[in-house]
């Protein structure tokens, strides 16, 4: 029998993968949303976007993992694009609030206006609150960090990123948290001032002629630059056109952890790694765009057998009439 505490100990050691300063990285990203990712994806589209996303897990267990982020971008002229994003992650004691400002400069490198060949580059500038809730922790249980009483401190960081499309192919790099700055949340005789990530992206869409379909594979790369914590997203997507300016998605993602959290087995001692199959549905219909994601933990250690539940609202605006002359959702949708 598989000792409770041990359970919980992995649970807490596979949670910390996703449990990032800053924005955490879940799939998000896939419901039409790379700037949440990638500020160089500021104002990168043909349309002013406004996206919001609520995340939760496990909706019988108390306290559980919840996640909610509202984000805006826009193009300014013919070459910027500016954005703002805020978030709210609550997991268990800990929580964290943000904002950030972006700007991004898009430029064509070859092609006419129309073929798309563009390289870009953006910058997030934000600021952090995270929070400690240790008032009811048991201070009969002496330890000498701890204090009974809801601990805070907020800190600013940047984010600096690239991407780069050409026609139907497109790739993306951020370094997320890029300067190394002081936490004083718990102690920083156990805290370190790097909480660095850095985050890769690469896809293509392929699109058979004369067909309504469009397929679209991808994988998302992130490692923590102090714990080497690491993770890759595979995932797929298929469009099927409605009409003109509307399309209906289907996808699927997989996600492995390289980092194993051990647990006691009777007497043996086993290890196991994060593994999360996501099916998405979404639809953009005219302005207006809608996706659910549903996320489901592969091992034998889980904290719970429900999944992770995500809702994605958007509104698109500002839209230019001319588009760019490739199947490229991420651009021209």
């Amino acid at each position: 029998m598989k000792k409770i505490l041990l359970t919980l100990a992995v649970v807490l050691g596979i949670q910390c993968v996703t449990a990032q300063e800053g924005v955490p990285v879940y799939l998000d990203y896939l419901t039409d949303n790379y700037y949440l990712l990638h500020p160089s994806m500021a104002g990168a589209a043909a349309c002013g976007k406004v996206r919001g996303t609520v995340r939760q897990q496990w909706f019988d267990q108390s306290d559980a993992p919840n996640l909610q982020t509202l984000s805006f971008n826009t193009g300014v002229g013919e070459n910027s694009g500016v954005g703002a994003i805020l978030f709210n992650d609550r997991n268990g004691y800990h929580s964290q609030t943000g904002a950030y400002l972006s700007y991004a400069y898009h430029l064509q490198v070859g092609g006419g206006y129309e073929d798309l060949n563009r390289l870009s580059f953006g910058i997030n500038a934000g600021m952090v609150q995270s929070r400690l809730d240790e008032s009811e922790f048991d201070l009969t249980d002496f330890d000498p960090i701890i204090t009974g009483v809801l601990r805070s401190d907020s800190y600013w960081n940047i984010d600096i990123g690239a991407s780069y499309f050409f026609k139907e192919f497109y790739a993306h790099f951020t370094v997320k948290n890029a300067l190394f700055q002081n936490r004083d949340l718990f102690s920083r005789e156990f805290e370190s001032t790097n909480q660095r990530r850095y985050i890769a992206t690469l896809g293509y869409l392929f699109a058979p002629r004369n067909s309504k379909w469009q397929w679209e594979p991808s994988v998302l790369y992130q490692r923590t630059d102090r714990t080497a914590e690491q993770f890759m997203d595979f995932n797929a997507k298929a469009y099927y056109d409605l009409n003109d300016t509307s399309v209906l998605y289907l996808g699927l993602s997989y996600r492995q952890s390289f980092d194993g959290a051990e647990y006691l087995d009777g007497n043996s001692v086993q290890e196991q790694n994060l593994s999360l199959l996501s099916p998405i549905l979404g639809a953009k219909i005219d302005n207006f765009t809608i996706a659910y994601t549903y996320s489901y933990q592969f091992g034998d250690i889980r904290f719970d057998s429900g999944g992770f539940h995500q809702i994605t609202l958007g509104i698109d605006f500002l839209c230019r009439k001319d588009r760019w002359s490739c199947n490229c959702p991420a651009v021209n949708l």
